[in-house]
């Protein structure tokens, strides 16, 4: 249960870790994870394959990652105001569009979700197996993007044009970086790579939409990212603590019926302020991270 609750969050801190590693807090993240699930369940919903909606989920969140990266980058509104409107407006959109698409069957439509794929041999081994070697194909993927994103930001040389951004971007563009583009694409990733977290709430957890589903899981996966250091592979360690935190207070509830629901409810976000408080001592973060780059003013 903890795995299956950490990986939208994952998915968002993973997403998360390439928009702050080019300079740009994306605050916006719960707001992208409610338009992936939007576009999972439309996709899903009217065409019968899981795979569309994974696709629908991917373009949607993209959508409101290049919006993100418009205010931010070339508007050059503030990165926190910026990132507060986007999640604003994913919830009223989202909201109304899906009142419009499903009509009274909000809430009940169900769609194709994704089953469980078995690896041979892998889930047999005992206790890990089933636990790691028994999920849908975008558990796999996850552990195939932790890999990927840890050569893209730290061995090619994209990624050391985008952390060169994110630490000086007035440098960076002295030595012929092109900021604004590569600013625009981390974002975009970003804004895609927790749609798919949206989806697998939909796809994998519930297979219907409701609104505000994604239920503070873009906030939590901010703290997973500064808990991980703005490392992908650390950042998704956090989520998965933060994932096994919801599944024990979901087991508390179930197990102490008398106590009130809001007791046990909390435990993940303070967990994710918790920790904050006590590991996030001596972290650095990208030295630009939250400040603005007007290239007229080089």
């Amino acid at each position: 249960s903890g795995l299956r609750l950490s990986i939208p969050v994952a998915f968002a801190a993973l997403g998360g870790v390439f928009s702050e590693r080019g300079g740009v807090i994306n605050i916006g993240l719960e707001g992208m994870m409610l338009a992936g699930a939007f576009g999972a369940a439309v996709g899903s919903y009217y065409s019968g394959s899981a795979g569309m909606g994974i696709l629908c989920a991917l373009v949607a969140g993209a959508a409101i990652g290049l919006l993100l990266g418009l205010l931010t980058v070339s508007l050059q509104v503030n990165q926190l105001v910026a990132g507060i409107a986007v999640n604003l407006l994913c919830v009223g959109l989202t909201a109304f569009a899906a009142r419009q698409v499903f009509g009274a069957d909000l809430g009940r439509a169900f769609v194709e979700g994704l089953g469980q794929i078995e690896i041979p041999l892998l889930s047999d081994i005992p206790v890990i197996g089933p636990v790691l070697f028994a999920q849908d194909a975008l558990v796999y993927l996850l552990y195939l993007l932790i890999p990927v994103s840890l050569w893209v930001l730290f061995r090619s040389s994209w990624g050391l044009s985008l952390r060169g951004t994110g630490e000086n971007p007035r440098a960076a563009d002295t030595a012929g970086v092109a900021v604004f583009r590569l600013r625009y694409v981390a974002i975009a990733a970003s804004g895609a790579l927790a749609a798919l977290g949206g989806a697998h709430i939909v796809l994998a957890q519930i297979r219907l939409f409701t609104e505000e589903m994604s239920a503070g899981k873009g906030f939590i996966a901010l703290a997973a990212i500064i808990l991980g250091r703005w490392n992908p592979a650390l950042a998704v360690v956090a989520a998965l603590f933060f994932g096994f935190c919801d599944a024990v207070q979901l087991r508390l509830q179930f197990a102490n019926p008398t106590v009130p629901y809001q007791a046990f409810i909390v435990l993940p976000s303070g967990a994710s302020l918790l920790a904050l408080v006590i590991f996030v001592g001596g972290t650095r973060r990208p030295g630009a991270l939250g400040l603005r780059y007007d290239r007229e003013s080089r």
